[in-house]
């Protein structure tokens, strides 16, 4: 494909997982010669095994502590991977470019106060006046600052405030599809001219009880030990195992990169997102559609965002391995964990990693995917949302 001036192309790359901290440690682990050692926490949410936030010294990217007291944990997570994504495309202390850039990011609804949750619910047992026990507890008990932790932009404020990003901003809600779509938008921004250089990403701590909740509540999350994603007990729990992770990239126009003399580690070259009914064949349908225009074959590298979910996680290993045979495959909540928002990110930092330093990735499955025979010259970036929400970006390394 020949080169254009508006093509969309990733220049930064901040990424954390359990497996470590930065774009650096993260091509180490995908250059390996095999998959990453596993990081599970399978006792402090028991049954219900997490891979863990990795340790981080927040300094790094936040240097004020005034301002890492105010931020919940999610948000800290948000703010310091932003801040690395900056940093590995030169723009962090260029005030100029971070002034006139553009933010999209995707987030959950934030935290909640289990302690006061755990009180109503108990104290609801005892009482038949429930309207007035939730105002008496929704008034004295809440800390006054707990709403700074449930409100969703206050990510994309807070990396304003840190990181002087003030350019137009967005958040986007929605579980695994507000990843897609902040990503999605980005892109065709750039591509239309509206902007030249974005970031855009998303953070998930998972170790959180409410977030365990979530999960828990539709049945999803899987239970006991660690299994491989693609071959998990459907006697096991619902197939979820989560990930504290974050990943944030700096998308940028070729020109816009090229005139500063940036480093491209890769090129956009396509990305769409969907959501609808899965009934009758309808989401292998989407999927195609989304995926029109991909390689197959062994100079394309898939990662998968898959959730783990049983059925979904079925239906898109049965597409894949039929749509893109001949390709290796990677499931990467293998290794990371299933973090909504974040997942669609993770998914294209990976790809962007994995092309911009021509490293072959081992299988993070060794029974269920092949090696690869060579570098990849393209990457396929497929997440299935748990419930929905569907998107596939299609990558190209740098010639």
């Amino acid at each position: 494909m020949a080169k254009a001036k508006n093509d969309v192309v990733i220049t930064g790359v901040g990424i954390v997982t359990c497996h470590g901290v930065g774009a650096e440690a993260h091509v180490q682990i995908l250059g390996a010669a095999k998959a990453p050692e596993l990081k599970i926490d399978t006792e402090r949410f028991a049954p219900y095994p997490v891979h863990p936030m990795p340790e981080i010294d927040w300094n790094q990217q936040i240097p004020k502590r005034g301002d890492q007291r105010q931020m919940e944990n999610w948000q800290r997570l948000g703010v310091f991977a932003a801040g690395l994504a900056l940093d590995d495309a030169g723009f962090k202390d260029n005030v100029d470019a971070c002034g006139t850039m553009d933010m999209i990011v995707a987030a959950g609804g934030g935290e909640r106060d289990i302690n006061v949750d755990s009180l109503i619910v108990d104290e609801g047992l005892k009482r038949n006046d429930r309207e007035r026990l939730l105002n008496e507890k929704l008034t004295t008990e809440l800390r006054p600052t707990l709403f700074l932790a449930q409100l969703s932009n206050l990510l994309a404020g807070n990396i304003s405030i840190v990181h002087k990003v003030t350019g137009s901003s967005r958040t986007f809600m929605g579980e695994e599809a507000a990843g897609i779509s902040a990503v999605e938008t980005a892109f065709h921004g750039i591509l239309a001219g509206q902007s030249t250089h974005t970031l855009v990403g998303s953070a998930l701590v998972a170790e959180r009880q409410d977030v365990i909740l979530l999960y828990e509540a539709i049945g999803a999350h899987a239970t006991g030990g660690w299994t491989p994603l693609w071959s998990r007990d459907r006697n096991a729990g619902g197939g979820i195992v989560t990930g504290s992770a974050a990943a944030f990239l700096i998308l940028e126009s070729r020109e816009h990169a090229e005139a500063r003399g940036a480093r491209i580690y890769a090129t956009i070259d396509a990305i769409g997102g969907d959501r609808g009914s899965r009934d009758e064949g309808k989401l292998e349908a989407r999927l195609e559609r989304l995926a029109e225009g991909a390689n197959a074959g062994n100079e394309t590298v898939v990662f998968s965002g898959a959730s783990g979910a049983h059925d979904a996680t079925a239906r898109e290993k049965a597409w894949l391995d039929k749509r893109f045979a001949g390709s290796a495959l990677r499931g990467y909540s293998a290794v990371i964990g299933q973090s909504l928002e974040a997942q669609f990110p993770l998914g294209l930092a990976l790809a962007a990693l994995t092309l911009g330093s021509g490293v072959k990735v081992a299988p993070f499955d060794t029974a269920a995917e092949a090696a690869m025979s060579a570098p990849a010259a393209t990457a396929v970036v497929t997440t299935v949302g748990h419930s929905r929400g569907e998107g596939v970006a299609i990558l190209s390394a740098e010639k």
